[in-house]
C-alpha cells in the first residue's frame, strides 16, 4: 500500500469513528444541489474537510435540527428535517444519513412545505426567548406526530417550558 493510499484509509477511518463518545454530523454544502446545514444545536467541535463539507461533533445528550436538501435539474428530490439527540457510545439509537453512529429522532418531516412549518414553530419558540436545544423533547415528538397525521402542532410556551426544566431539575 502506498503512503498516499494508508493515509487516505486513515482518514476514512476516522471519518468513522467518532473520537471521545462524539456524534459527528457531516455537512455538505454544494450550492443549488445538496445543501446540509444544522437549524440549531451547540457542537462541541468542528472539522472542515474540505471547502463543501465539514463535520459537526455533538456530546451524547445534544439537541440538533439537521436540515437536508438537495435537487437535480428537474428540481426537489429531497427535503427533509430531523431533530435528533445525540446517544452514548453503544446506546440504541436509529440510523440517520450523514449522523454517525446514529441518533433518537424526536421529529422527522419529509417535504418542503413540511420542513418550512417545523422551521417557522422553531422561530417561534425562539422569538418567546427559549433556546430549541432546551425544548422538552415531548414536544418535538408532539409536532412529529401531529404533522404525521395533518394535524396542527400545539405551540411551545414558557408556562410548558418551565414545567419541562423544573421536570428536569428534580430527575423526573
Amino acid at each position: 500500500m502506498t503512503g498516499l493510499a494508508a493515509a487516505s484509509t486513515r482518514a476514512a477511518r476516522a471519518l468513522h469513528t467518532p473520537p471521545d463518545n462524539l456524534t459527528q454530523v457531516e455537512l455538505v454544502w454544494i450550492e443549488k444541489q445538496i445543501e446540509h446545514w444544522v437549524r440549531f444545536g451547540r457542537e462541541r467541535r468542528e472539522q472542515i474537510l474540505d471547502r463543501r463539507r465539514r463535520i459537526l461533533f455533538f456530546p451524547p445528550g445534544s439537541v440538533l435540527a439537521l436540515v437536508r436538501w438537495a435537487a437535480n435539474e428537474h428540481g426537489t428530490v429531497v427535503s427533509r428535517i430531523d431533530i435528533l439527540r445525540t446517544v452514548e457510545r453503544d446506546a440504541p439509537c436509529q440510523t440517520i444519513p450523514t449522523v454517525t453512529p446514529g441518533a433518537e429522532v424526536l421529529l422527522h418531516v419529509d417535504g418542503w412545505p413540511k420542513v418550512e412549518r417545523v422551521l417557522h414553530l422553531i422561530d417561534a419558540i425562539e422569538a418567546r426567548g427559549i433556546d430549541p436545544i432546551e425544548v422538552s423533547p415531548d414536544h418535538w415528538r408532539h409536532v412529529h406526530n401531529r404533522m404525521a397525521v395533518g394535524e396542527t402542532p400545539r405551540a411551545y410556551g414558557l408556562r410548558q417550558h418551565r414545567a419541562f426544566l423544573m421536570r428536569r431539575e428534580i430527575g423526573a
